[in-house]
């Protein structure tokens, strides 16, 4: 029995490897490479004049990282935190930013043959944040560039936070 396309394997450039996290009832996936690691909650500390989208701050072993809401970010509303929230932490341009998502969903490899470009906009997401959508047999998922999602004026931004 043959695999389904976006099982086979080819070349390791032929391949994604992703992080896939939920944002309501989207999912997307983001680059391994880029994440450092995930976390449950932690207490995150409030910093005064914050954009909005950035919830705070977190001292991860000794070492603070502003939190963005990727919820917040996009536009949409804010959600209760849960046990399935969690902190996606991953290094932007030099800078380490936790994103706060409502679940991670899995570790995944698919290949780039299952991708096509991004529509105009997917989820209330824009284009500009989205390298492209992977057509799973079973669902769709929203490729998302990291370092589009904040600008590098926000990214300096969230230095100041930090």
């Amino acid at each position: 029995m043959d695999k389904p396309e976006s099982m086979k394997v080819g070349s390791a450039d032929d391949l994604l490897q992703l992080v896939s996290f939920n944002i309501g009832d989207e999912e997307f996936g983001v680059d391994i490479l880029q994440v450092q690691e995930i976390n449950r909650m932690l207490d995150i500390t409030r910093v005064p004049n914050a954009p909005e989208y950035v919830d705070g701050v977190i001292n991860l072993r000794g070492k603070v990282i502003p939190i963005v809401n990727l919820r917040r970010r996009f536009g949409m509303t804010r959600k209760e935190r849960d046990k399935h929230t969690r902190i996606v932490v991953v290094e932007l341009s030099g800078q380490v930013v936790g994103f706060v998502v409502d679940a991670v969903s899995e570790v995944l490899r698919i290949s780039r043959e299952v991708t096509e470009p991004p529509p105009s906009i997917v989820g209330g997401v824009r284009e500009e944040y989205i390298t492209g959508v992977g057509k799973l047999p079973d669902r769709l998922l929203i490729l998302l560039d990291l370092e589009k999602v904040l600008t590098s004026e926000e990214g300096g931004h969230l230095k100041e936070v930090a």
